[in-house]
This record gives C-alpha cells, structure tokens and sequence, in this order.
C-alpha cells in the first residue's frame, strides 16, 4: 500500500496560548512534544512544529501513514488532543528533503 500524507494544523484553545499556557497546559503540551519524538525519528512525520504567527500561534506536521486508521489512532493517541483542536488536509508530497 502507498503511504498516505496529510498536513495537520493544530489549534490551540485560544490565541494568546503559546504565551500564557497554564504549568497544566505547558506538561501536556511537553507530553505532545515527547509523544511526536519517535514518530519523527521513524520518518512518519516527514515535519513537525509550532507557527509562530503574530495572530495567534499554531502546531502543524506532514505525516505519512499507511491508511487513515493509522492517522486516526496517532492524533487519539496524542496527549494534546482535547486542549487543541487538529485540521486534517490530505495532501500529495511531490518532493522530499533527507537529512544526512
């Protein structure tokens, strides 16, 4: 099977949350961090991070899975999910960038 691709864009509760996130907020938002890692490190998220938009901040990622199950269980999975909110595009990488 081919793999799948999908922009995700992550919401935060409010605009203002990347800087007066509560030390509840901040630890979940370490946990997201720490759960995202081994993913990275697999090569599943091809990108992963915040937006630093004078508006109001927000997280994106490029992901690349088996099917959208597997998508589906990764955002259930992510102990962000509940604070924020995640938009999910599906999307064609045309091109792709290798660390050496």
């Amino acid at each position: 099977m081919a793999t799948q691709h999908f922009f995700l864009k992550l919401n935060p509760p409010r605009a203002s949350f990347t800087f007066d996130m509560s030390e509840e907020e901040r630890i979940i938002m370490q946990h997201h961090v720490a759960y995202w890692k081994p993913f990275v490190e697999k090569g599943i998220v091809l990108a992963l991070g915040p937006v630093l938009d004078p508006k109001g901040g927000f997280g994106i990622a490029i992901i690349g899975v088996e099917d959208e199950k597997q998508l589906e269980t990764l955002i259930a999975d992510d102990p962000a999910n509940g604070l924020n909110r995640y938009e999910i595009y599906p999307m064609r990488v045309t091109s792709r960038f290798i660390n050496n």
